[in-house]
């Protein structure tokens, strides 16, 4: 890296970055103007001289990582990748907070735009889910590269993230800064735009603690630059600037770094800077055009281009070609002398399974007894292991209930620094593949999700079914991207027990159903946990998923043992049939299909015909054609009973006018979890009185 020094057309080139983006927000009619014009010369001196990156190829594996935390200030990275050249073009600036069909939409958005690594714009996500890429970035370099000097691996590479005190108020950026610490992140730097304004006005009426002081305790690396001269005056000082974050670079290799720069927001608009009304509104044609005449512009051109300045940015692009050329002579050497490595790298690349994949589980479920009784959360802790030994891309962990969620590796190294070992886990490794969290469920879920953007690794993470409300936002993100985070969630039901209503979930199913994207499983017993990760792993879509999973033990079915390969993929099939039409379709999920069973059974002997269903996946059955769907579901049998420990909302679409649902309408019960059962009418008993109630409304209509 050379000294940097600020020059006649980098000065340009801020001053233009903004404007455009002042243009951009005015065009738009609405947006965040202050914090991209304030933003623009820490955003350019980043992308021009720290960040390695070639816009040329924006999936370049070599590249460095940039994150955009406030992803209201999305303007910021915008003008950026214009400026580098990543085929971002002035329409696209124009298109700001556009239609469909924008390339530039209101918050950064993962696969849409080149150069986005992720998407933006829950505050404190960005902060939290950078740390998980440098997560990623180190395990993935201990698989492939594990004896060669981390500078001078070709998996070597460094995060860099931009926040704001949005996100430092929210409570993830301090549970995810402590992980940080604590992992010894030295190839994150995160620059904290402190510019002391959110939209209700100054920060000082919320925000009082010393943040550096804060991020100290943590175990960081800080120090801070200030624009705002001793004088009052205001000098967008970025030589200084770039001497603070080398600096850094140089004095904390194995410290992440936090860089607090103090900013006016929306400088140097005539009216609006450091004025709260800046920070969420358009500036208005008034001061847009006085914004314009301290700048040297005309003040009725728009969107105006420095063309020279602009061919002066794009040279980032040269520097970028001569960075990925000796990144590639790295590479190839290392794949020369790493045959092995370099096959697992080309494997993982292509997202596909190792050999071996689908015959650990079969000799897995060669092991099951039929009749026995198996938690599934403790099949689910098999099916991980088996896996686990043919796939050394599957690492992850708990949010400090590992033993309680069954989602410990045998044998695995935790990963942390060696000096962060227990007597409980005595073998820490920074290549270790066995993850804690503490208890940080939001942090788990923002963490893996950075991993699995930043790698080409496959994470899961686990917790309570009830403590899934707290990782909840970082779920939905994963669902927005589109990316396959696992998440393992177990203790299911009232069957919790003892712990009461506090851990007992009963909205969580129909709450998590309704999110888009998202697929949620909960299989009956050890052949379709088994058969669910099957899946989960060879589905061609990238969709998250939650496994949802017992406490307690469940018997494994003769049924299962027969149809899960087949039927669990389908999202519902088939479990138990009968002669001819049934009279009455159970369908019912988890730990409850047992019950369906027994109620069948007990039709039967009565002469009636039930077909009992298992939906191990809602979400998986929906993509199955009409054909399929009709016969599992034929319409023509209207009398149908729903079976779910939890509420019945998702169920009355399959239930129809005739339907009935045996569900959980309340919060739980104090005792234990088999007595929470009856007690709530989750029993077979009550089954079978639904399923005679829904006959007999048939036959009365």
């Amino acid at each position: 890296m050379t000294e940097f020094k600020e020059t006649e057309l980098d000065e340009r080139a801020i001053k233009m970055a903004k404007v455009l983006s002042a243009d951009a927000v005015e065009n738009a009619g609405s947006g965040h103007p202050g914090s991209p014009v304030s933003l623009a010369p820490i955003a350019y001196t980043l992308y021009q001289h720290f960040i390695k990156h070639d816009p040329n190829d924006p999936n370049w594996e070599g590249r460095d990582r940039f994150i955009l935390s406030g992803g209201h200030a999305s303007l910021t990275q915008y003008v950026q990748l214009y400026f580098s050249g990543y085929g971002l073009t002035l329409d696209d600036l124009k298109h700001f907070r556009g239609g469909a069909d924008t390339r530039t939409p209101g918050h950064p958005e993962y696969g849409l735009t080149p150069g986005i690594e992720m998407t933006t714009g829950p505050l404190g996500q960005g902060f939290a889910s950078a740390i998980g890429f440098a997560y990623g970035e180190r395990f993935q370099r201990g698989l492939l590269d594990p004896e060669t000097k981390k500078e001078d691996s070709p998996f070597y590479h460094k995060i860099w993230a931009i926040c704001g005190e949005g996100d430092i108020e929210e409570g993830i950026s301090g549970e995810a800064a402590a992980l940080a610490a604590n992992q010894k992140l030295g190839n994150l730097t995160v620059i904290f735009d402190a510019n002391r304004i959110q939209i209700e006005g100054d920060t000082n009426l919320v925000l009082a603690e010393d943040v550096l002081k804060r991020f100290q305790a943590y175990g960081w690396y800080t120090d801070e630059f200030s624009f705002i001269q001793p004088d009052g005056s205001y000098k967008e000082d970025v030589e200084g600037l770039a001497d603070v974050i080398a600096k850094a670079e140089a004095a904390a290799p194995d410290q992440p770094k936090l860089i607090k720069v103090h900013t006016l927001i929306a400088w140097p608009t005539p009216g609006k800077t450091n004025d709260p009304s800046s920070h969420g509104s358009k500036l208005g044609a008034e001061a847009v055009a006085g914004l314009k005449k301290v700048l040297g512009y005309d003040p009725e051109e728009s969107f105006h281009v420095d063309e020279e300045a602009l061919a002066h940015a794009r040279k980032v692009a040269d520097r970028g070609l001569e960075a990925h050329k000796a990144w590639d002579e790295k590479f190839d050497a290392w794949r020369k002398a790493n045959p092995d490595k370099a096959a697992l790298y080309d494997r993982l690349k292509a997202g596909e399974l190792p050999e071996g994949f689908d015959k650990a589980i079969d000799d897995l479920e060669a092991t099951f007894e039929v009749g026995k009784g198996v938690a599934t959360r403790g099949a689910s802790g098999s099916v991980l292991n088996a896996i686990a030994a043919v796939m050394p891309e599957l690492w992850g962990g708990s949010a400090d209930l590992g033993g309680s969620n069954k989602t410990d590796l045998k044998g695995a190294a935790t990963f942390a620094p060696a000096e962060c070992a227990t007597k409980q886990w005595p073998v820490c490794s920074e290549f270790g593949r066995q993850l804690h969290f503490g208890v940080r469920e939001f942090t788990m879920g923002c963490i893996t999700n950075g991993i699995l953007l930043g790698s080409h690794t496959r994470p899961f993470g686990g917790t309570f079914f009830m403590f899934s409300d707290y990782e909840r936002s970082a779920v939905r993100l994963a669902a927005l991207m589109e990316i396959p985070n696992l998440y393992i969630w177990s203790h299911d039901s009232v069957a919790v027990g003892e712990d009461g209503p506090t851990h007992q979930p009963i909205e969580h199913l129909a709450s998590f159903r309704a999110m888009p994207q998202l697929e949620v499983v909960r299989p009956a017993d050890a052949f379709e946990t088994a058969e669910a990760y099957r899946y989960f792993f060879e589905k061609k879509n990238t969709l998250p998923a939650a496994m949802v999973l017992s406490r307690q033990g469940v018997p494994v079915l003769a049924e299962t043992a027969e149809k899960a390969k087949d039927g669990v993929k389908r999202g519902a099939y088939v479990l138990v049939d009968t002669e001819g039409t049934p009279d009455v379709i159970i369908m019912a999920t988890g730990s409850e299909v047992q019950l369906a069973v027994s109620a069948a059974k007990t039709l039967a002997g009565e002469g009636v015909k039930a077909r009992v269903v298992s939906v191990p996946s809602l979400e998986w059955f929906e993509e199955q054609d009409a054909d399929y769907k009709e016969s599992v579901l034929p319409a023509g049998v209207k009398a149908r009973v729903s079976v779910e420990a939890g509420v019945a909302m998702p169920w009355y679409k399959y239930l129809g006018s005739y339907g009935k649902p045996v569900s959980i309408e309340q919060f739980g019960l104090q005792g234990s979890g088999s007595q929470n059962l009856i007690d709530l009418g989750i029993t077979a008993e009550h089954v079978v009185d639904a399923a005679k109630a829904s006959i007999a409304e048939v036959q009365a209509a």
